[in-house]
């Protein structure tokens, strides 16, 4: 009989692997988590998304259905696929049981809804005995849809523990909907400082072509994600002679409706999508200021990124950002309002010395996130888990 201590069988959903910051943070875990403690599986709704080639080489992976990657290159029979495929998710989602039956042949100790999308497939397994653990990393305040809002609220009631990526996101959930949660943490996203610099050294990105400064931003094209103000920040900008530029790397639903603008305000030469890139780094690395706009965010990675590639930052002080950034100390937060983000991006012209300040400080800021203290903060969430599930079986 082996002497080895048991590990502790985790079960991650997940939706999909598109280019996120969720999933991102998902395969770190999955990375970095101690494999002497855990026996991890992630189990994928599509196997889809720019990340899959992201995928540990030794981790166990359950497909549900296959992703349009993978499906015919025939217009009319992939059609056919992704009808009979929803049909399939729509039955798994009805009789989870079923989807257990035919994809899931282990029993877990512990099974984690890695954001909002993946509560129900959670809280419906049929596996009664494993701890159901919710990650949230949603500011439901800024939900247009507040009776969704509070229905994920809700939800979070009915998971053994709730992990918040910010203790912003849980203090405003007590203080608007005065809901709390008895056994939850806060455990920030965690980064490999190291990692980022090698990639962002990967490449060189040649801004040769367009003015300077230049502003680089990362984000979803996504209406919240503030770039239809952005881009009317930049064009008063450039009428009152401050030149620059600035690069958008990310895609979206709004991408159509911000190209239109763009051309309506004559900016685009100087206002550049750049579309979803899988290493971003260097694009962030060659800029000389990073901007994070958005209207609602939860704890971005990238703000820690910029950090970490000591780019001063503006950003709006939403969500958990005002943890990661000190005002006027290695960054400059701003509310979400056309105006102030314009003043405070035309500091950067007419403060230089603010500027170099910032910059000087940024040197040391992302040392600020220590990464092995994270997973340490993860493993002891996994482990306190594990034990209830055992005083719960022996009665």
């Amino acid at each position: 009989m082996s002497n080895q201590p048991k590990k502790i069988k985790v079960l991650f959903r997940l939706r999909s692997l598109e280019m996120g910051g969720v999933p991102r943070v998902v395969l770190d875990l999955l990375r970095n988590l101690p494999k002497d403690k855990f026996e991890f599986t992630l189990m994928l709704n599509l196997y889809q998304g720019e990340l899959v080639k992201e995928i540990p080489a030794d981790l166990k992976v359950i497909v549900v259905e296959k992703g349009k990657e993978q499906m015919s290159s025939n217009s009319f029979v992939q059609i056919m696929q992704l009808i009979w495929r929803r049909l399939k998710l729509e039955v798994y989602d009805r009789f989870p049981s079923i989807l257990y039956a035919l994809k899931v042949p282990e029993k877990y100790d512990i099974e984690i809804a890695s954001s909002y999308a993946e509560f129900d497939m959670v809280l419906n397994s049929p596996d009664k005995n494993s701890r159901k653990i919710a990650w949230f990393h949603t500011d439901v305040t800024y939900d247009v849809n507040q009776e969704r809002a509070k229905e994920r609220v809700d939800k979070m009631k009915k998971f053994d523990h709730v992990i918040f990526c910010a203790a912003h996101i849980r203090n405003v959930i007590e203080e608007n909907y005065n809901v709390t949660y008895p056994s939850s943490s806060v455990v920030y996203n965690a980064i490999h400082t190291d990692e980022v610099k090698r990639k962002a050294s990967e490449f060189e990105v040649d801004y040769k072509a367009i003015k300077k400064p230049i502003f680089c931003s990362v984000g979803r094209l996504h209406s919240r994600k503030g770039y239809h103000t952005l881009i009317n920040v930049h064009s008063q900008l450039i009428k009152e002679g401050f030149d620059h530029s600035i690069v958008v790397l990310g895609d979206g639903e709004e991408k159509e409706n911000l190209i239109q603008q763009i051309n309506q305000l004559g900016v685009n030469k100087t206002f550049k999508l750049l579309g979803t890139k899988i290493n971003p780094y260097p694009y962030i690395k060659n800029a000389d200021y990073f901007i994070l706009p958005t209207r609602s965010e939860a704890y971005p990675l990238v703000i820690n990124e910029a950090l970490a590639l000591e780019k001063p930052i503006i950003s709006t002080n939403v969500g958990g950002i005002p943890e990661m950034i000190e005002d006027g100390i290695d960054g400059l937060l701003v509310n979400y309002d056309e105006n102030e983000i314009y003043t405070v991006m035309k500091k950067n012209f007419t403060h230089p010395e603010l500027v170099e300040k910032i910059k000087q400080n940024t040197t040391e800021s992302y040392k600020k996130f220590d990464a092995q203290k994270i997973y340490n903060q993860v493993t002891e969430v996994f482990e306190q888990q594990y034990q209830l599930k055992l005083a719960n079986e022996r009665g």
